[in-house]
């Protein structure tokens, strides 16, 4: 996959070796898998989690909002009070309160419990994940910076498509509390990675609170990027979320669904390497085929009777265009404000988690209001409004330096 280098980075590798450096980007993937898996993990298990502390599926979602939430307002908080912080601390300090944090969920006797680690959660992964997304810049040689930060971003990815199914499988197979302990333990791995592979990264430039305004104010193309984050994010996690119990309701075994989920991440997989292949010049093109695939996917889950080969064939399509929407809008948001990465990044992490917590919200109220299937019509509508956010920046092509930088 490709992202575009915005800006000459400010410094090189300081001093330390380029097999260090590229170790420390490996420490940081690790981090960053983990603390993404960690965010989403609930998807696959709503069900047997809600099963065990007796609360409704709409009401164990708040697993899923309450991270969400709070990663959403910590992402630019935590980026500009940490500001003068060697960020090889902050991130090792936030990596290690995320294992902590699923270890005590796994421990947990009631959903109070969870709902106060899922915070804690939330916490880690704004501040990591804002931080994480220029640290490249400080690690790897220049040549390497754009190859480093796409293995990076390529860990929030992997959390995506692959971490969910992998922690349902543990799940279906030793128990809910097994797959949130194993997703702790991860995190302390990656924790005792930074600590001992990452060199100091003291800090260089910083976000002040008036960067933010600053950056989104008279930038068409970003505040476009910001809305495409929202509208596909929001719609995705509004029926995926639900994806487990919209499947055994259709008569799926609920034994086959961590299978199901894991057909969608090998596809999902694919989907971000044919994404990595066409944003660089056919960008907009592609953020057109993810609304499209994502809107007709959902309604035809909706509309069929899905069976284990029908709703496999149809979460691989599923996979393939969700797999594409991470590298999309990273480009996009890049592209967008070349002259403010950092910035626009922290706003596309708000955006993007804020959005994750506002599709489970939604598809919650939907399934206790409506139906379970409410959730897939939902979500379609709100993807397919992607058009309408992309179409707008075409109109404006060449009218401001912001749109310019938007190829296809």
């Amino acid at each position: 996959m490709t992202i575009a280098d915005p800006t000459p980075p400010a410094t090189t590798a300081g001093g330390h070796s380029p097999v260090r450096g590229w170790l420390a980007v490996l420490a940081v993937t690790l981090g960053i898998f983990s603390l993404m898996t960690s965010e989403l993990l609930p998807v696959g298990l709503l069900t047997p989690v809600g099963d065990a502390l007796d609360v409704s599926e709409g009401r164990a979602a708040l697993m899923v909002i309450v991270p969400g939430l709070v990663a959403a307002v910590s992402a630019p908080l935590v980026t500009v009070a940490t500001g003068r912080v060697d960020r090889r601390l902050v991130l090792a300090l936030l990596i290690g309160l995320m294992g902590a944090a699923n270890l005590a969920s796994a421990f947990a006797t009631g959903f109070a419990v969870v709902l106060a680690a899922r915070f804690l959660i939330g916490v880690s992964v704004g501040g990591f994940w804002a931080l994480a997304g220029g640290i490249a810049l400080r690690l790897v040689p220049p040549h390497h910076v754009v190859r480093a930060t796409a293995v990076i971003f390529g860990g929030v990815e992997a959390a995506s498509v692959l971490g969910v199914p992998a922690g349902t499988l543990i799940g279906d197979f030793s128990g809910w509390r097994t797959a949130f302990a194993a997703v702790g333990v991860l995190g302390l791995v990656a924790l005792a990675c930074m600590l001992f592979l990452m060199p100091p990264v003291p800090p260089q430039r910083t976000i002040g609170p008036a960067d933010l305004p600053r950056t989104l104010r008279g930038n068409a193309a970003l505040r476009a990027g910001l809305a495409m984050t929202s509208l596909l994010i929001t719609g995705h996690f509004t029926a995926y979320t639900f994806l487990r119990p919209i499947l055994q309701g259709d008569g799926v075994d609920g034994d086959l669904i961590g299978v199901l989920l894991l057909v969608f991440g090998v596809a999902g997989l694919c989907g971000n390497f044919i994404a990595g292949a066409l944003v660089e010049r056919r960008l907009r093109q592609t953020a057109l085929g993810i609304s499209v695939t994502l809107t007709i996917v959902m309604i035809a889950v909706a509309v069929n009777d899905n069976t284990v080969l029908s709703g496999g064939i149809l979460l691989v399509v599923w996979g393939l265009g969700y797999g594409a929407v991470p590298v999309t809008v990273q480009t996009w948001i890049l592209k967008a404000a070349p002259d403010a990465p950092e910035a626009a990044s922290s706003l596309n992490v708000s955006a993007f988690n804020l959005s994750i917590a506002a599709g489970a919200l939604l598809g919650g109220i939907a399934v206790d209001t409506f139906s379970t299937g409410s959730a897939l019509w939902i979500g379609a509508a709100l993807t397919v409004l992607t058009v309408f956010a992309v179409g707008a920046v075409r109109r404006n092509t060449g009218a401001s330096p912001d749109t310019r930088n938007i190829p296809g």
